[in-house]
């Protein structure tokens, strides 16, 4: 696969694929190296890479050089950025320090904030872990913390030096995780238009049973995509607010589950709200709307319970969210022509009437 070169104000990086975990090996010699990995990957891959350590000669990784964090939206905060900033200030290197990390989102929300703060600034590489990572989240250069319950709140941008992918790792995530990753996947080839609906119906056969030459193609396709919006608004102050769709609910479903709901798949029920409200407000067509609910149901393959969905906490949970700016609620929403508008105007009513087709819609997705 070709590496990606994405342009930041910070600094140019670039995604690259591998066919093996040999680079994480190979930096454990480094005395400046810290890594910090999801435990899954310590229970998953752990002895694969000792047994690589041992083929090239190289000891165990020190634990004094190992953070290792429980990937939970509730680890996602300052007291755990600042734990592994404590531990790093202990090594004998300082702003030479090179942080590499290994997990899904949580693990890259946590360390792009250590790698900005600490020294104002160190180098950082990413393994992302999950393929909701791999295909979205790892380009972009946000992070994000959560504070006082709710998602988000405190971030900074910082873009790693170098994005390294290596799709085998996405080959043994549960059903859940791989499930979540597929709806950032739908969520793209939606905003790519009437041939992305195509495309990603013709194909989510392929992706459900993880062939890896399609999971490849739209990993690659997924961050070309997302890349056009990122290198021409960084900041998130105009066109790459675009790439909110779905995420005004999906991150109140979030919120109101208490996490039950993983990211992806929240932001796939975010889709079907935002249609429903647009299908409402005469602007969305029912052909498409209900092309896009198909996909969605597939890739839904989790346990909703109805009392997730209570109208009062999913309008509190978007009204605590750090896109909304007044009183109004403000989200993205598809017309006929499937481009996407910034809306500044939802009511209350709108978004209640979506939330209780919401309560419907969960049980055709068992």
């Amino acid at each position: 696969m070709e590496s990606i070169r994405i342009h930041s104000h910070f600094k140019d990086y670039k995604v690259r694929f591998t066919d093996s975990l040999n680079g994480i090996v190979e930096a454990y010699v480094k005395p400046e190296s810290f890594f910090v990995m999801d435990r899954k990957i310590i229970e998953l891959y752990g002895e694969e890479l000792k047994l690589k350590a041992a083929g090239q000669g190289v000891g165990a990784l020190p634990g004094d050089r190992l953070y290792i964090v429980d990937a939970l939206e509730e680890n996602k905060t300052v007291d755990t950025a600042l734990d592994i900033c404590e531990k790093m200030t202990s090594m004998p290197s300082k702003r030479n320090t090179h942080l590499i990390s290994i997990g899904g989102g949580i693990v890259q929300d946590i360390t792009g904030f250590v790698a900005n703060v600490l020294y104002r600034g160190i180098d950082w590489t990413f393994y992302p872990s999950t393929l909701l990572a791999g295909c979205d989240s790892c380009i972009g250069g946000k992070t994000s913390l959560n504070y006082k319950g709710y998602k988000n709140l405190l971030g900074t941008f910082y873009p790693p030096d170098e994005i390294i992918i290596y799709p085998g790792l996405y080959q043994t995530l549960t059903e859940r995780d791989y499930m979540s990753g597929l709806g950032e996947v739908v969520k793209f080839n939606v905003m790519a238009g009437r041939d992305g609906i195509d495309r990603i119906e013709k194909d989510l056969d392929s992706l459900l049973r993880r062939d890896h030459d399609t999971v490849n193609e739209y990993i690659q396709r997924s961050l070309t995509f997302k890349k056009d919006f990122i290198e021409e608004d960084e900041f998130d102050k105009g066109r790459r607010i675009l790439l909110n769709f779905a995420h005004t609910f999906g991150h109140a479903y979030e919120v109101s589950s208490k996490y039950e709901i993983p990211h992806g798949s929240a932001v796939a029920l975010g889709m079907v709200t935002a249609n429903r409200i647009s299908l409402k407000r005469g602007i969305l067509r029912e052909e498409f709307a209900d092309r896009i609910e198909d996909v969605c149901r597939r890739i839904l393959k989790l346990e909703l319970k109805e009392e997730w969905f209570a109208d009062d906490t999913i309008l509190g949970a978007i009204r605590k969210d750090k896109k909304q700016v007044d009183t109004a609620i403000r989200a993205v929403l598809m017309d006929n022509d499937l481009t996407l508008h910034i809306v500044k105007d939802l009511t209350d009513d709108e978004v209640k009437e979506a939330i209780s087709y919401i309560r419907e819609y969960i049980h055709t997705c068992r």
